[in-house]
């Protein structure tokens, strides 16, 4: 009787772990004999997880590893075509059924997968609509036609806030914050869109707290809420020809880059690695030096997360120009608003105004700018 138990027990265990994988099947129609790639996303980009091949009618597994309170974003192609995408969880057992173009595509098994498609589905609807509009405008000129294009994503703008805020905790709101209309034209482009962000991340925590795509969304809506409460600050401030810096410096003091009374600053950005510290002492030191009794001042901003390390650097070069530190990093505000698009990176404030300075792509070009302004 007890061996009896034993087996009994051990054979409910395997059944229980048999529940607990996560199985995509199903059978891709006009694919008989031929190869799925399994993409999965992480974060931001996608990577191959595998292939699998169908069998003569098509037919096709696959088990797929999925932590619990970890939920993934599945993709399956056919060549480069995809043609379903999947929100899969720990235990699913999910069932595609789907033509190569996915036109023909259904899933049973995960309601989150069925959301995925559908959000997929209006927003390529909603392109479409504003493409067409665009192209009709481009051919007529019609003015009205610029009234449709504004109604037709103001429509679509309140159903995708509208959905965020009925499945705030559900995964797939994730992608609709990160829509685009087109390259460059997200559909939360607005600066309060931040909230939304905020918003979606602090719902979603509580449900998955060590997901990834939460992880990085937390960092994305920091991002956006400091941007959002600095052009606040900035709109109620005394108005200035360029976005003020107040930062602390090496002793903890407030500095304000509006306090420089120098004919030409350049605000200079930048990290306590080696190339930029030698950048310090071969270039930035006797450049200094050679004009600063004529008028420029610099301000370094660095952008280095460990305060202390980039305090070392600052005194173990004795740097004699303004030094502060925003230990946000690369999640600073600043980086946007003075388009940084990498270090070193250099900025003029000329008679109180940000200058539009041409791209300094070497030292030399950078001293001849500073040449020109201080004759």
């Amino acid at each position: 009787m007890k061996s009896y138990r034993i087996i009994a027990a051990f054979a409910a265990l395997a059944a229980f772990c048999a529940c607990q994988k996560t199985v995509i099947k199903g059978t891709l129609t006009d694919g008989p004999d031929s190869e799925i790639i399994v993409e999965l996303l992480d974060v931001n980009r996608l990577h191959v997880l595998d292939t699998v091949k169908t069998d003569a009618s098509g037919a096709f597994k696959y088990d797929i590893d999925v932590e619990k309170g970890k939920p993934e974003f599945v993709y399956l192609f056919h060549g480069d075509n995809k043609f379903t995408s999947l929100l899969v969880e720990k235990g699913d057992i999910i069932s595609v059924t789907s033509d190569t173009l996915g036109k023909a595509c259904t899933v049973e098994g995960s309601e989150e997968s069925l959301k995925l498609a559908q959000i997929e589905k209006d927003f390529a609807d909603f392109q479409m609509r504003m493409a067409a509009l665009g192209n009709r405008f481009v051919e007529t000129g019609n003015k009205d036609l610029q009234k449709e294009i504004s109604r037709t994503y103001i429509d679509y703008y309140r159903r995708a806030v509208s959905y965020i805020l009925n499945n705030s905790h559900s995964l797939t709101s994730i992608p609709v914050l990160y829509q685009q209309v087109d390259e460059g034209f997200p559909v939360f482009g607005n600066r309060t869109d931040a909230i939304h962000f905020r918003s979606v991340a602090d719902s979603l925590k509580t449900v998955y707290p060590e997901s990834k795509y939460v992880k990085a969304l937390e960092k994305e809506a920091a991002k956006r809420m400091n941007v959002m409460e600095m052009s606040a600050r900035i709109e109620g401030a005394e108005e200035i020809g360029y976005i003020d810096i107040e930062l602390p410096d090496i002793n903890g003091q407030k500095v304000k880059l509006s306090d420089v009374a120098k004919k030409l600053t350049l605000i200079y950005f930048w990290a306590a690695t080696d190339d930029q510290k030698m950048f310090n002492i071969d270039y930035l030191g006797p450049l200094y030096e050679k004009y600063h009794d004529k008028g420029l001042e610099i301000f370094a901003v660095s952008f280095d997360v460990d305060k202390t390390d980039w305090a070392s650097v600052v005194r173990a070069q004795k740097m004699p120009w303004i030094n502060v530190c925003d230990v946000r990093g690369n999640q600073s505000p600043l980086i946007g608003y003075y388009a940084i698009n990498g270090l070193p990176s250099f900025s003029f404030i000329y008679d109180g105004e940000l200058d539009a300075a041409p791209a300094m792509s070497t030292s030399a070009s950078l001293e001849k700018y500073i040449q020109s302004k201080l004759k």
